[in-house]
Protein backbone atom coordinates (compact mmCIF):
# COMPACT_ATOMS: atom_id res chain seq x y z
CA UNK A 1 0.00 0.00 0.00
CA UNK A 2 2.97 2.42 0.36
CA UNK A 3 4.17 4.46 -2.82
CA UNK A 4 6.42 2.98 -5.42
CA UNK A 5 10.26 3.34 -4.03
CA UNK A 6 11.25 5.50 -6.90
CA UNK A 7 8.70 8.13 -5.96
CA UNK A 8 10.12 7.81 -1.99
CA UNK A 9 12.91 10.31 -0.14
CA UNK A 10 12.17 9.57 3.08
CA UNK A 11 11.57 6.08 5.30
CA UNK A 12 10.77 6.37 8.63
CA UNK A 13 12.63 3.16 10.29
CA UNK A 14 10.66 2.56 13.55
CA UNK A 15 13.02 2.23 16.66
CA UNK A 16 10.32 1.67 19.34
CA UNK A 17 7.50 3.45 21.49
CA UNK A 18 7.86 6.97 22.01
CA UNK A 19 8.19 7.92 25.83
CA UNK A 20 8.30 11.51 27.05
CA UNK A 21 11.84 12.37 27.26
CA UNK A 22 13.45 15.24 29.79
CA UNK A 23 15.65 16.27 27.41
CA UNK A 24 15.03 20.72 27.99
CA UNK A 25 16.73 21.24 24.59
CA UNK A 26 14.52 18.84 22.37
CA UNK A 27 11.93 19.31 19.68
CA UNK A 28 9.51 16.31 18.92
CA UNK A 29 8.70 16.40 15.02
CA UNK A 30 5.31 14.29 14.87
CA UNK A 31 3.67 12.80 11.78
CA UNK A 32 0.48 11.51 10.88
CA UNK A 33 -0.09 8.06 10.09
CA UNK A 34 0.45 8.15 6.37
CA UNK A 35 3.57 10.61 6.25
CA UNK A 36 6.27 9.20 4.25
CA UNK A 37 4.61 5.97 3.62
CA UNK A 38 1.30 6.19 1.61
CA UNK A 39 1.95 9.54 0.93
CA UNK A 40 5.11 10.82 -0.14
CA UNK A 41 4.46 14.88 -0.88
CA UNK A 42 2.58 16.75 0.46
CA UNK A 43 -0.66 18.78 -1.67
CA UNK A 44 1.56 20.88 -3.96
CA UNK A 45 4.40 17.55 -4.57
CA UNK A 46 7.23 18.85 -1.97
CA UNK A 47 8.48 15.77 -1.21
CA UNK A 48 8.72 14.76 2.10
CA UNK A 49 12.13 14.45 2.58
CA UNK A 50 12.23 17.77 1.99
CA UNK A 51 9.86 18.38 4.13
CA UNK A 52 11.78 16.41 6.63
CA UNK A 53 15.18 18.26 5.67
CA UNK A 54 14.27 21.72 5.99
CA UNK A 55 12.01 21.16 9.40
CA UNK A 56 15.14 19.48 10.95
CA UNK A 57 17.63 21.77 9.23
CA UNK A 58 16.01 24.94 11.11
CA UNK A 59 15.75 23.42 14.15
CA UNK A 60 19.55 22.23 14.19
CA UNK A 61 20.46 26.09 13.48
CA UNK A 62 19.28 27.15 16.38
CA UNK A 63 21.97 24.43 18.37
CA UNK A 64 18.50 22.26 19.63
CA UNK A 65 18.21 18.31 19.23
CA UNK A 66 14.84 16.88 17.08
CA UNK A 67 13.10 13.94 17.80
CA UNK A 68 11.35 12.28 15.58
CA UNK A 69 7.43 10.15 16.52
CA UNK A 70 4.40 8.57 14.48
CA UNK A 71 1.09 9.26 15.49
CA UNK A 72 -1.25 6.21 14.48
CA UNK A 73 -4.42 7.00 15.90
CA UNK A 74 -5.24 9.85 14.65
CA UNK A 75 -5.44 11.89 11.79
CA UNK A 76 -6.30 15.58 13.43
CA UNK A 77 -3.20 17.96 13.41
CA UNK A 78 -4.30 19.65 16.97
CA UNK A 79 -4.37 16.13 18.47
CA UNK A 80 -0.89 15.08 16.41
CA UNK A 81 0.55 18.15 17.70
CA UNK A 82 -0.52 17.98 21.34
CA UNK A 83 0.83 14.05 21.25
CA UNK A 84 4.18 15.45 20.07
CA UNK A 85 4.25 18.46 22.76
CA UNK A 86 3.32 15.73 25.85
CA UNK A 87 6.61 13.86 23.91
CA UNK A 88 8.98 16.79 24.24
CA UNK A 89 11.11 17.03 26.80
CA UNK A 90 11.28 21.15 26.27
CA UNK A 91 7.36 20.69 25.89
CA UNK A 92 7.16 21.83 22.24
CA UNK A 93 6.67 20.02 19.00
CA UNK A 94 5.65 20.68 15.35
CA UNK A 95 2.44 18.60 14.02
CA UNK A 96 2.73 17.77 10.90
CA UNK A 97 -0.28 15.83 8.55
CA UNK A 98 0.52 14.28 4.87
CA UNK A 99 -0.66 16.88 2.76
CA UNK A 100 1.38 19.96 4.69
CA UNK A 101 -0.46 21.56 7.34
CA UNK A 102 1.69 21.97 9.91
CA UNK A 103 1.25 23.81 13.60
CA UNK A 104 3.89 24.44 16.18
CA UNK A 105 2.31 23.21 19.96
CA UNK A 106 3.29 23.32 23.81
CA UNK A 107 2.43 20.82 25.83
CA UNK A 108 0.90 22.93 28.66
CA UNK A 109 -1.31 24.75 26.01
CA UNK A 110 -4.75 23.09 25.27
CA UNK A 111 -5.01 20.66 22.36
CA UNK A 112 -6.75 23.50 20.00
CA UNK A 113 -4.63 25.88 21.11
CA UNK A 114 -0.88 26.14 19.56
CA UNK A 115 1.60 28.48 18.99
CA UNK A 116 1.79 28.73 15.51
CA UNK A 117 -0.79 27.21 12.93
CA UNK A 118 -0.14 26.58 9.07
CA UNK A 119 -3.53 25.70 7.87
CA UNK A 120 -2.68 26.66 3.96
CA UNK A 121 -1.06 23.74 3.26
CA UNK A 122 -0.55 24.56 -0.71
CA UNK A 123 0.95 28.19 0.13
CA UNK A 124 4.15 25.95 2.03
CA UNK A 125 7.33 25.46 0.64
CA UNK A 126 11.10 24.80 1.69
CA UNK A 127 12.12 27.69 3.23
CA UNK A 128 8.93 27.60 5.53
CA UNK A 129 9.19 24.69 6.88
CA UNK A 130 13.11 25.59 7.21
CA UNK A 131 11.80 28.82 9.17
CA UNK A 132 8.75 26.35 11.48
CA UNK A 133 11.56 23.91 12.43
CA UNK A 134 13.65 27.09 13.78
CA UNK A 135 10.74 28.90 15.32
CA UNK A 136 9.79 25.67 17.00
CA UNK A 137 13.81 25.57 18.59
CA UNK A 138 13.57 28.75 19.27
CA UNK A 139 10.25 28.45 21.16
CA UNK A 140 12.37 25.25 22.87
CA UNK A 141 14.96 27.88 24.45
CA UNK A 142 12.35 29.83 25.66
CA UNK A 143 12.27 32.29 23.68
CA UNK A 144 9.42 33.98 21.78
CA UNK A 145 10.06 34.78 18.45
CA UNK A 146 8.03 36.68 16.10
CA UNK A 147 5.49 34.14 13.61
CA UNK A 148 6.64 32.48 10.54
CA UNK A 149 5.62 34.98 7.58
CA UNK A 150 3.61 32.75 5.38
CA UNK A 151 2.00 33.58 2.38
CA UNK A 152 -1.83 34.63 2.02
CA UNK A 153 -4.24 33.04 -0.83
CA UNK A 154 -7.83 33.75 -0.22
CA UNK A 155 -8.54 30.83 -2.99
CA UNK A 156 -6.02 28.64 -2.06
CA UNK A 157 -8.75 26.98 -0.07
CA UNK A 158 -11.31 26.53 -2.78
CA UNK A 159 -8.77 26.07 -5.50
CA UNK A 160 -7.69 22.83 -3.25
CA UNK A 161 -10.60 21.68 -1.07
CA UNK A 162 -11.51 18.85 -3.29
CA UNK A 163 -7.89 17.19 -3.24
CA UNK A 164 -7.37 17.85 0.78
CA UNK A 165 -10.92 16.23 1.46
CA UNK A 166 -9.37 13.62 -0.51
CA UNK A 167 -6.46 13.45 0.97
CA UNK A 168 -7.60 13.49 4.34
CA UNK A 169 -9.83 11.09 3.64
CA UNK A 170 -6.84 8.66 2.55
CA UNK A 171 -5.18 9.83 5.84
CA UNK A 172 -8.38 8.92 7.83
CA UNK A 173 -7.84 5.46 6.40
CA UNK A 174 -4.80 4.82 7.80
CA UNK A 175 -5.18 5.56 11.37
CA UNK A 176 -4.87 2.53 13.53
CA UNK A 177 -6.84 2.78 16.54
CA UNK A 178 -5.05 2.09 19.93
CA UNK A 179 -2.06 2.18 18.41
CA UNK A 180 0.74 4.35 20.38
CA UNK A 181 3.27 7.00 19.20
CA UNK A 182 6.56 5.24 17.83
CA UNK A 183 9.72 6.97 17.40
CA UNK A 184 11.21 6.81 14.40
CA UNK A 185 14.52 7.70 12.69
CA UNK A 186 14.31 9.61 9.16
CA UNK A 187 16.35 8.13 6.24
CA UNK A 188 16.29 11.03 3.60
CA UNK A 189 17.51 10.01 0.15
CA UNK A 190 17.90 12.81 -2.79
Amino acid sequence: MGAPTADRTLTLREIGPARRSNRPDEVVVAVSPAFGDVFTRTIVDVPHGEVVRQILAGIEEQGVAARMVKVWDTADLAAIGHTGARLSGSGIAIGLLSRGTTMIHQRDLARLSNLELFPQSPLLDAEVFRRIGSNAARYAKGESPPPVPTRNDQMARPRWQAKAALLHLKEFECIAAGRRPVEVEPVISR
